[in-house]
C-alpha cells in the first residue's frame, strides 16, 4: 500500500522540480503517539540530539540558540515542548533507529515507484517543537520533504533564485563557509507560497528553494526528509565548482543542469577538487547556551 495517499501523472513528473503537496496517514500510527515519542528520545543518542530555540521576528535570525537536555526522560523532553519554546531536531533518526529506517525504506520505495527516481543519501529527520515557535529562513542543499504528523504550521517557499537567494550566497552554503540560514526581507513574501500544513500532509519543493516555518499555536511533530537523486548531485557539485570559479578567478559562473556538457565537467572538477581540497569538513555547531530544566519543564537556563 502506498505511503503517500495518490500520484499524479503530472506530480510524478514535477517532483524535486516544483512545489507539491500531497496527503498520507503516518500520523495515524502508533509511532507518533505521546508513547512513541517519549520511547524515541529515549533510544536516540543524546549526544547527537538537537536542542535549539529562537526569538519571534522572523527577521532575527540570529536568535537562533543551541542548548542541551541533559539528562531529561523522554517524557520530560516532551512535557518541556509543549511548556516551553523548543525546537527538537533527531537527525538521521532512521540511521539509528529499526523503526525509522523501515518507515525511511517504505517511503523511499513508494517515491521511486512513483517516479522512478533513485534516491540515496536519505536523511530521516523527527522534529518535534513547541507551539508558536518557528524556523528562520534559510535553504538546504540536498532536496526535501517535510511531512506534518501532529498540530499545524505555514511553510513560506521562495523561489530559488535572484534576489531570494544570489549565486553566490548559495555556493557558499554548497562550501561549507556560511549556515543555511541568512537574512529575510518580508518584501519576499508577496513571491512566496504559503502552504499550511495538518496532520496528514506532505510539501516538498525544489532544490535550494529558500523557506520559512512557524508552528501554529499547539505542539507540532514533523518529519523533515532530506535525500538526493543523481540530479540534485549534479547541481550540487555545479554550485561547489563555482564557487571555486569565483574564489579563484572572480569568475561569475552559470548553472548547468544535464544534458549540458558543462555541468559534468563541472562536476568532474568538484570531485577533483574534494580529493584533494585540504581541511575540508563540516561547519562547527552552534556552541550550547542554555539546559533544559527539570525543576521548571520549557524553562531554560542559560550558560
Amino acid at each position: 500500500m502506498s505511503v503517500i495517499s495518490a500520484w499524479t501523472p503530472q506530480q510524478a513528473r514535477d517532483f524535486g522540480r516544483a512545489n507539491l503537496t500531497f496527503q498520507h496517514a503516518l500520523h495515524e500510527r502508533p509511532l507518533f503517539s505521546d508513547a512513541g515519542l517519549a520511547a524515541i528520545l529515549d533510544r536516540y543518542p543524546r549526544d547527537r540530539l538537537g536542542v535549539f530555540t529562537m526569538g519571534h521576528d522572523p527577521v532575527a535570525w540570529r536568535t537562533w540558540r543551541r542548548g542541551v537536555a541533559a539528562d531529561l526522560s523522554g517524557a520530560e523532553l516532551l512535557q518541556a515542548v509543549s511548556q516551553g519554546r523548543i525546537w527538537l531536531n533527531l537527525r538521521a533518526v532512521n540511521a539509528h533507529d529499526d523503526a525509522y529506517r523501515a518507515l525511511s525504506d517504505e517511503i523511499f520505495a513508494d517515491i521511486q515507484a512513483a517516479t522512478g527516481q533513485r534516491t540515496f543519501r536519505r536523511d530521516v529527520g523527527l522534529l518535534i517543537s513547541s507551539p508558536e515557535v518557528q524556523v528562520f529562513y534559510h535553504l538546504d542543499v540536498p532536496l526535501v520533504m517535510l511531512w506534518q504528523i501532529r498540530g499545524e504550521k505555514s511553510v513560506w517557499l521562495y523561489p530559488p533564485r535572484a534576489p531570494y537567494v544570489e549565486d553566490d550566497q548559495l555556493e557558499r552554503i554548497v562550501l561549507k563557509e556560511t549556515a543555511e540560514q541568512f537574512a529575510y526581507d518580508p518584501a519576499w513574501d508577496e513571491a512566496a507560497q504559503k502552504v499550511t500544513l495538518a496532520p496528514g500532509a506532505m510539501v516538498s519543493w525544489p532544490q535550494n528553494a529558500p523557506h520559512r516555518i512557524a508552528n501554529g499555536a499547539m505542539m507540532n511533530v514533523s518529519l523533515s526528509i532530506e535525500f538526493m537523486t543523481p540530479q540534485a548531485v549534479l547541481r550540487a557539485n555545479v554550485l561547489y565548482t563555482n564557487g571555486m570559479l569565483r574564489r579563484a578567478f572572480g569568475a561569475a559562473p552559470s548553472v548547468q543542469a544535464a544534458p549540458d556538457p558543462r555541468a559534468f565537467a563541472k562536476l568532474a572538477v568538484a570531485r577533483a577538487l574534494k580529493a584533494v581540497r585540504p581541511g575540508e569538513r563540516e561547519r562547527d555547531p552552534l556552541p550550547a547556551t542554555f539546559t533544559l530544566q527539570r525543576e521548571q519543564p520549557g524553562e531554560i537556563t542559560s550558560a
